[in-house]
This record gives structure tokens, C-alpha cells and sequence, in this order.
């Protein structure tokens, strides 16, 4: 009976093993093509087994400041690679804790899920950084605690990125979330994989009942990106010889007006004249800041005053400062701050300084307010 013989060739490349078949022909040529059929789909068949346990499930970002790549999901396992936060991983399998990962250099392993985020958080942060790229600074801020960037505010919501202890961030915007009180182990976990570290999002160890709000800040990083961060661990990073005025009141926001010059025991120098809107310390406030006060430099006493003072306001970021001509008193610095009524509708205050005085600049028909608007708490 005419036989053939097929010997099986096994290369190996990039991690996938293919099969190529070597035939041989004792005798007649049917008998070939019958060989070479079945050769080919056992070549075709192995590759296509291989390539659904190598296929990319979803794409998942690391969430924390990095964390290791294993070889196994066992006690004992080898370290393959390391990432790091934001970086994107193909997805092959997932099991309970833990998700098997190809990175962009083609390295695999095993991570623990918990450091991981979808597709949908990544788009969301990118969304939020693209709607506020804009925005302008209301106050410089320093981190006090390695801090995470939230998608909304909360300690339980969506996030990516961690930002380190000492970053320098933009403050843009402020809102309020309750207080988580469940210490859930969500809530407290941290996303550094290095041992003691803790998130600056972790609740209290214990949380008073009700639900209490809390504020955050919208703020933006050294590169650009904006989420949102718990405010109690963001210092806004005031001057300290405007600080030293606070009275005991929290510095919202500040900003730059103009400088004026001084000459001090022969030395002369240009001085920062500020506006700072400011509130009560507590957390939770249904608005951003209820007083407004402008230091300007005297230049006799070579020290600060405050030449202008509101209070009571229903106040609501974002402040804004510019310039203006205004004829015969030239260019001057202008700021306008938005105010809330009862009602909840915004209108806008417009003010000039011409050192030291600070009018209200109003708009065509507008008539000054006799009362300021009651402040809400």
C-alpha cells in the first residue's frame, strides 16, 4: 500500500509556537496532495488554538504609582517586569484576584486587578482634563499626602493617577461630596504597591454619623492632566505676609492685582498687591467664599493694609482678573467676582483698584446695592 511520511518542524517566535510540515513522497502524486491537505490544517489549526489564549480581552491602565509584573499566581513566583501608573496593558485573562497583562514592549505577567482601571476612567480623566484645560488658576496648592485624581468627588469614585506628596497643583474649581463613613476596605486602600504606603483619600479611622460633607478641588498637575483631589489635603500656598492676615478665616483663592514700588532703608524693591476671597474653616459650605478683601502696600509704613473689605457674600468661583483703561485714571487692574442670590442666579461684580482705593465699576443702567446678599451656611 503506498504510504507518505510527515515530519512535524516546531518553530518558535514571539512567544507563539507554529507548525510546519515537511513532506515526503514515497509514491504516486494523489497521494501528495492528500498529505499536503492534511498538513496545512493541522498548521492552520494549531496557530488559531494558540492565538485565543494569547487574545486581548479589554485594555486596562495601571493605577498605581507602580507595581510588579509575576510569572505565576502562586505564593511563590518570579518577578517578570515592572509598571507604572497610567500605563497601558493588554488584558489577556483574568481570574479572581489577579489579571494576566502584555505590556506595550511585549513583556507578560500576572497583576493584582486592584491596580487597574478601564477604558472608562481613563476617557473620563481625559474628558474632565480637555473641558477644564482652560480654566483659570484660582490659587496655587501644594499636596500634603500622596493624593489620587478622581474622576467626581469622593473618596470612592473612578480615579487613575496618584499625585506624589509635595506636588505643586493649580486649584480651579470647588464642590462638596458627603463623607464616606463605611471603612470599607475600598475607601482605605491605597494605590502604591509599596508597604506602609497609604492613599491620601483614606477616610478617618472614625467618622461622625450623618453623612457630612466635605470639600474637594478641581486641580491641575505639572502635566496638564485635572481631576478632582480631597481639599483637606491640598495646602493653598498663600504668601506669608498675606496669610498672616487670614484672622483666623480660610484663604479660598488669591490673585495677584498689580505691584507697586518701595524703597526701604535705601533698598528699593516692587511689592505684590493681592485680592483674597476667603470663608469660615469648615467644610461643606453651599458657597465657594463669602468675603472679599484687597491688601495694598503702604508705602510710608512699609507694610500691608487691607484698602478694601466685603462681606457677606454668597460667593462662587471662578474669580477673574484683568486690566482696563479707564481714560484719564489709565490702565488699572480689574476684578470681578460672581455672587449668588436667594434665588440661585449668578450675576457678576466688577471692581477696579487705583491704589489704594477699590470702586465698584458698574455696568450701563446698573445701580449700586443698598444690602449685601444674605449668606448661606
Amino acid at each position: 500500500m503506498p504510504s507518505c511520511r510527515v515530519t512535524a518542524v516546531a518553530t518558535r517566535y514571539s512567544g507563539m509556537v507554529y507548525q510546519t510540515a515537511i513532506v515526503r513522497l514515497l509514491r504516486p502524486s494523489y497521494l501528495h496532495r492528500i498529505a499536503l491537505t492534511l498538513a496545512m490544517t493541522a498548521m492552520a489549526a494549531l496557530p488559531a488554538c494558540n492565538r485565543r489564549g494569547h487574545r486581548v480581552l479589554e485594555v486596562a491602565y495601571v493605577s498605581a504609582p507602580q507595581a510588579s509584573l509575576r510569572d505565576q499566581v502562586a505564593a511563590i513566583y518570579n518577578r517578570v517586569g515592572n509598571v507604572k501608573n497610567g500605563e497601558r496593558l493588554e488584558v489577556l485573562e483574568r481570574e479572581k484576584r489577579f489579571a494576566r497583562v502584555r505590556t506595550a514592549s511585549g513583556i507578560e505577567g500576572w497583576i493584582e486587578q486592584r491596580y487597574l482601571v478601564d477604558q472608562k476612567t481613563y476617557d473620563g480623566l481625559q474628558k474632565l482634563t480637555q473641558e477644564n484645560q482652560s480654566d483659570p488658576v484660582q490659587a496655587p496648592g501644594v499636596l500634603r499626602n500622596d493624593t489620587n485624581l478622581h474622576i467626581t468627588p469622593g473618596r470612592e469614585t473612578e480615579h487613575l493617577y496618584q499625585l506624589l506628596a509635595g506636588a505643586k497643583v493649580s486649584i480651579l474649581k470647588r464642590d462638596t461630596a458627603e463623607k464616606s463613613t463605611a471603612g470599607s476596605a475600598q475607601a482605605r486602600a491605597t494605590l502604591s504597591s509599596k508597604p506602609g504606603v497609604h492613599s491620601g483619600d483614606a477616610p478617618p479611622r472614625s467618622a461622625p454619623t450623618g453623612a457630612p460633607l466635605e470639600d474637594w478641588w478641581l486641580v491641575r498637575d505639572a502635566q496638564g492632566r485635572v481631576g478632582w483631589v480631597l481639599a483637606r489635603m491640598v495646602d493653598v500656598d498663600v504668601p506669608l505676609d498675606i496669610a498672616q492676615y487670614a484672622e483666623g478665616q480660610r484663604i479660598i483663592a488669591f490673585f495677584p492685582l498689580n505691584d507697586v514700588e518701595d524703597t526701604d532703608k535705601g533698598i528699593k524693591k516692587k511689592v505684590v498687591q493681592y485680592l483674597c476671597v476667603l470663608t469660615e474653616p469648615h467644610d461643606g459650605l453651599t458657597y465657594d467664599y463669602d468675603q472679599g478683601r484687597v491688601f495694598t502696600w503702604n508705602t510710608k509704613k512699609h507694610r500691608y493694609e487691607t484698602a478694601y473689605r466685603e462681606r457677606k457674600l454668597n460667593g462662587v468661583l471662578p474669580v477673574t482678573v484683568t486690566h482696563e483703561n479707564f481714560d484719564k485714571e489709565g490702565t488699572l487692574p480689574v476684578f470681578i467676582l460672581r455672587v449668588k442670590d436667594d434665588s440661585g442666579n449668578v450675576s457678576e461684580r466688577k471692581y477696579k483698584l487705583n491704589t489704594p482705593m477699590v470702586r465698584r465699576v458698574l455696568a450701563p443702567g446698573e445701580t449700586p446695592a443698598r444690602t449685601a446678599t444674605k449668606r448661606r451656611h
